[in-house]
């Protein structure tokens, strides 16, 4: 975060000191004598960042350079995936632009490629968006020109074939065409972008994963992400602004498929430039409906502080699936706007703080590991640490809505889980209870309960950490649950 907040800041210095050189009255004239524009290099600033405005009030000759790279990278916690990407991250790095400026694009594909790809902008007016005249191979590099002729925010994405296999990859992005007259100021502006990713493991299934061409084909996401990944905007990688701030979002949906349904949790869209076309807006919008290959553009001032959530409103992508993030807003309370109370834990479920904690303790407990193998093969607490903070975080997916987060249940209701003699009397039958679900009568600790508890659609592992997380919480000691032992479970039950 840090460091691409750095480079947004170098970046955003070069724009000034080259539109500053450019725009001076001798260059111009001397341009206009000779015909020609002004030349600058756009500034180009991975996600969440935007470029700085665009101060000149005349047309340019802007040099687009963007590299191609396929990398891979995290996808979410324990689970890599090798992304396509423009320029290193997901989405591609955003491009802004003035309307009526004359664009020259390079598009570079990394010699370490293993696939030729091309650009496909929608603000571009000519044959493919520049698909035509974009292909490139592994090393090579491909130019083309084009007139911003039409303001607005528009996707951008390699068109190559199998194409929704290159943007579901991660290769697509978003570019700002200013209007000639500028957008109106604000005190922030952010660029976030919704995309599926279809790996052969279910989600949260750890691993490097492959792409699943038959779940692309049936729509069948397990990940539909904010920024590339899950996460990429919660805990520290929040987006930030303070109480009266006026705040703008560049929200784009690369798809390759899922329409989504950008909502703020706690927010209304004081104006919405629906499409982005920046021409027609709209006001006090709760929702707004965003196509595959489509933008939208919002705008809200913040009264109060506190933790504004961003989702998808098809609400399983946002709580399961990772299309979540968070705005933080540090300021005075207005009790008049807001009474109270910041969002519960129980709410956010993993994107909580205990959430952002476990994954954080993940990764401290991994590299802990990697040190005792080193020098001593003492592993075996540490492996079962490890298994308890993943589990914390699927117990924190699905699980403590109804037990709780202090395994204590509701009364009369949900059976404890803390001190629970079921679920210590038959270690087997605790591991069925996920895989098949639970209904009738029972009793916990003497007393009945008689509910549901549907099947949990978890993988081997999710299932073997969250209940060595539960058989170890709570002031429980009940031993761990292995993959291993789940698989066997599993399959007798089948």
């Amino acid at each position: 975060m840090k460091t691409s907040f750095l480079r947004h800041r170098l970046s955003s210095a070069l724009a000034v000191v080259l539109a500053t050189t450019c725009a001076s009255p001798l260059a111009l004239r001397a341009a206009e004598t000779a015909g020609e524009l002004p030349v600058e290099f756009a500034v180009l600033t991975h996600a969440p960042h935007v470029p700085p405005p665009i101060g000149r009030r005349h047309p340019a000759r802007v040099i687009v350079n963007l590299e191609v790279k396929e990398l891979v990278r995290r996808l979410a916690d324990g689970v890599d995936y090798t992304f396509w990407t423009f320029g290193g991250e997901v989405p591609g790095m955003f491009i802004r632009v003035r309307e009526g400026d004359e664009v020259e694009f390079h598009l570079n594909n990394s010699p370490d490629s293993k696939m030729p790809h091309n650009i496909d902008l929608h603000a571009v007016t000519g044959p493919g968006g520049g698909a035509a005249s974009s292909f490139t191979a592994p090393g090579h590099s491909s130019q083309f020109s084009f007139k911003a002729l039409n303001p607005g925010v528009f996707i951008y994405h390699c068109a190559t074939a199998p194409v929704p296999m290159h943007v579901a990859n991660g290769m697509y992005g978003m570019i700002l065409v200013e209007p000639k007259d500028g957008l109106p100021p604000v005190d922030h502006e952010y660029y976030v972008m919704q995309g599926e990713v279809y790996t052969a493991g279910r989600y949260g299934e750890e691993g490097l994963q492959p792409f699943d061409p038959a779940k692309a084909e049936d729509e069948r996401a397990p990940y539909v992400v904010f920024n590339g990944a899950v996460g990429s905007l919660v805990g520290d990688n929040a987006l930030q602004a303070k109480v009266g701030d006026i705040v703008r979002i560049y929200f784009g949906d690369g798809g390759p498929n899922l329409t989504s349904s950008f909502h703020i949790i706690g927010e209304i869209f004081d104006t919405l430039y629906q499409e982005s076309g920046l021409a027609v807006a709209q006001h006090n919008v709760q929702t707004t409906m965003v196509p595959a290959g489509g933008s939208a553009t919002v705008e809200f001032q913040v009264q109060v502080p506190g933790t504004y959530i961003l989702v998808d409103h098809s609400l399983s992508r946002a709580f399961n699936k990772g299309a979540l993030g968070m705005l933080k807003v540090t300021g005075p309370e207005d009790k008049v706007v807001y009474s109270g109370k910041e969002i519960d834990e129980v709410y956010l479920g993993q994107a909580s703080t205990a959430g952002s904690d476990a994954s954080k303790r993940e990764v401290a407990l991994i590299a802990e590991r990697k040190e005792a193998i080193a020098s001593n093969p003492q592993i075996a607490g540490l492996s079962k640490e490890i298994q308890m903070e993943r589990g914390k975080k699927v117990f924190l997916s699905a699980c403590f809505a109804c037990h709780q987060p202090d395994g204590k249940g509701l009364p009369g209701i949900f059976p404890p889980l803390a001190g629970s003699d079921f679920l210590k009397a038959d270690k087997e039958r605790a591991i069925r209870i996920p895989i098949k679900g639970l209904s009738g009568p029972i009793v916990v600790n003497g007393k009945p309960y008689n509910n549901l508890m549907p099947p949990q659609v978890f993988s081997d592992e999710q299932i073997a950490d969250v209940l060595t997380y539960v058989m170890n919480s709570f002031g429980n000691e009940d031993g761990t649950v292995s993959p291993a032992d789940v698989k066997r479970i599993r399959t007798q039950t089948q």
